[in-house]
Order: C-alpha cells, then structure tokens, then sequence
C-alpha cells in the first residue's frame, strides 16, 4: 500500500492502524533549530484523544505521544522527526463478527477487493484512529509557524450536526471550548447534546461539517496551476477518515450568487488592500489574498452503529450485520483538531515552498 504521505517540503508520513501496538507519523523537511518537544504536541492530541465524553467513543486512549528523533537538546535538528503514539486500549474481539462481513458505508469490501486482505480489527488503516498521527504532525508545523508566522491563528468549529446549524449572528468564539461538539454558538450546543444523545442511545449515528479558518495568513501562498493553495487544502480535508465534501469560501453556495454578489470588492486601506467581503475564502487563482482562508468538510455518519443493515460475505451470502464495539456517535467532533493539523501542514508546506521559489512578495501595490 503506498501513498501515505502528503506535502511537499513540508512532508508527512503516516504509518500504524487501529488495533496495531502503535501508530505514528514520520515528519521530514521541518527546518532546524525550532523549540519542540512532547508537551508542545501532546495539547493538540488531548483535543482530539477519544473517551473525553458521552458524545464520543468510549475507547480510553491516552494518546501519549513520544518524539523517537529530530529534536536535541529541545530543538529541531533538520532531520526526519519520528512520532510514535502506542495503543493501549484495543478490544479487538469487538470485531470477530465482522471478519467475513462488509459494513455497509465502510472501506471494508473496497479494501478486499483491492488487496484480498484486511484488518478487520476496526478497519485498519481506514480507522479514523490514523488521525491522531495527523494530529502529532500537525503540532510540529504549529511550532514552525509560532516561530516563522506568530501572527498566523488556526481555529476550527462544527458549524452543522445532521440537519441542525448553529445560527451565525449567535457566534461567539469564546464558547467553542465550553462545550463538547467545539461549537461557536452555545444554543446549538444544547441542541446538538439532546439530539445526539436520542441517536446514541438508539445505537445510530450522524454526519457534520466543520469549518476551519486560518487568519493572519499573508497573500502569495500557492501557485497555479496545479499547486494551487485551495487545491492542496481541499487534498488535505479530502484526506480525512470519514470526509465526503470540502469546500472553500462561499464553496457550494457560489452557485446561486450572480457575479456582482460573489465579487469581493477591493478597496485600499492604510496598510494596503482590503475586502468588502470574503466569498473566495482567502484564495484567488489558487494564491492567497492576506484575508481569512476558510474551509469547511462534511463528515459522514459513523458506519459502525448497533442498527442491523444489510450486507454480504466475502462469499457473496447476503446477511445482517450490527457492529459492536465503542464508536463515535458523530465522527465530526473529533474532527475539528484533525483539520486544524491538516490546515497547519499545508499552510507551513506552502510558505516553505513561496521562500523557496519567490521569498518576498515581488508585486507592490501602492
């Protein structure tokens, strides 16, 4: 099984599966003398690590991570980092009924039939467990970036559970992290705790969207045509366990606005050009323009639910199937840290790559 590494300069590589003794990332192109050590990654890890609620899994991790190589004396050296975060708590005899059953909405049947074998001892490598690999590395390009860009800030929040959507003129930033779904709006937070709750005890499941937001970004990352910024971002999100859509600035919702809607209007302010609005999504012809660049993905439900679906064998004999085990009741939550690390990889990959080629902006304005 080979491409399981993203990025350009900035490259990661992620290695382990679900109920393997451990899974883990190997970080190369990170430049040298940068301040890192566990404690630095462990924060964005205790954000996405299982068992911390009702809402999610119940699998106790500690997501403990250990930096093998890369870093002396509490400093990036230039060469390949090594992350390792073990297993501690698999019950694999959760999956003995699935060992010749496809779950529906799952990898399980395209992964036999692409390779005639497969971990089913929670999927694998298409166990949304791989994230927490993403999770470490992304916290190594948040130590490049507090040093290369300390103004650049990555934040993401769930904006939709199933069909309900927080209200936008009730966001408040400051309510993401008093909740358990890292909701901006906290009506939509209590609606969201009764509706998943009902889903959870009836043993089913529910998708979500999340949005992530990169603010303080400069304008020239990216470059066309098919290294454009939005194009890698889309990659990235696209990447996700569980993820079916990704979109950018007014994304889908660009289809219904008339070309004098969707224009951002430029005008001049004191410290150069500003917007009247954000449609693009920060990223014009795949290049940053200096605004906010905005993404949002959409998770699928979680596949394992305890409600009898229809399926086949590997022999082809039609039958049911309910999947035990600890899951998500909404993959989505847990989501948010993932994409943040992903938005951090590609945005340090890009500015990496705009030194190397451009270094300063070559076009003055004013």
């Amino acid at each position: 099984m080979s491409f399981n590494s993203f990025g350009h300069l900035f490259r990661v590589t992620t290695w382990g599966e679900s109920h393997g003794p451990a899974l883990g990332a190997t970080v190369d192109g990170c430049p040298p003398n940068i301040p890192l050590d566990e404690t630095m990654l462990q924060v964005w890890l205790d954000k996405r690590k299982p068992g911390q609620n009702k809402f999610t899994t119940q699998r106790q991790e500690a997501d403990q991570v250990e930096i093998l190589s890369g870093v002396f004396e509490g400093k990036t050296t230039g060469t390949p980092i090594q992350l390792m975060i073990r297993n501690t708590d698999q019950r694999s005899k959760d999956y003995g009924d699935i060992l010749d059953k496809f779950r529906p909405g799952h990898a399980d049947i395209t992964y036999w039939q692409k390779y005639g074998i497969r971990d089913h001892r929670g999927g694998g490598r298409s166990s949304a467990r791989e994230t927490a690999a993403r999770v470490a590395a992304g916290g190594v390009a948040r130590a490049v970036l507090n040093v290369l860009m300390p103004d650049l800030r990555i934040l993401g929040y769930m904006v939709q559970m199933g069909d309900k959507h927080i209200d936008r003129d009730l966001v408040d930033l400051a309510e993401i992290t008093n909740n358990p779904f890292w909701a901006p709006d906290a009506k939509a937070a209590d609606v969201w705790a009764k509706y998943l709750n009902d889903l959870r005890k009836s043993g089913n499941s529910v998708g979500a969207v999340v949005e992530v937001i990169a603010s303080g970004v400069p304008a020239g990352l990216g470059a066309p045509v098919y290294a454009k910024l939005d194009t890698d971002i889309s990659s990235a999100m696209m990447s996700i366990n569980a993820v079916k859509g990704v979109e950018i600035g007014a994304g889908m919702g660009a289809a219904e606005l008339t070309g004098e809607d969707n224009a951002d209007e430029i005008f001049m302010g004191p410290d150069g050009p500003v917007y009247s609005s954000n449609h693009a999504g920060g990223i014009l012809g795949g290049i940053s323009t200096g605004q906010d660049v905005v993404c949002r993905f959409a998770v699928k439900p979680t596949s394992s639910i305890l409600k009898p679906r229809k399926t086949i064998t590997k022999s082809g004999e039609e039958t049911e199937i309910i999947t035990k085990g600890r899951h998500d009741p909404c993959v989505g939550i847990r989501a948010v840290p993932v994409g943040e690390a992903m938005m951090a990889c590609v945005l340090l990959d890009h500015i990496l790559l705009h030194r190397g080629q451009v270094g300063e902006n070559q076009g003055q304005i004013g």
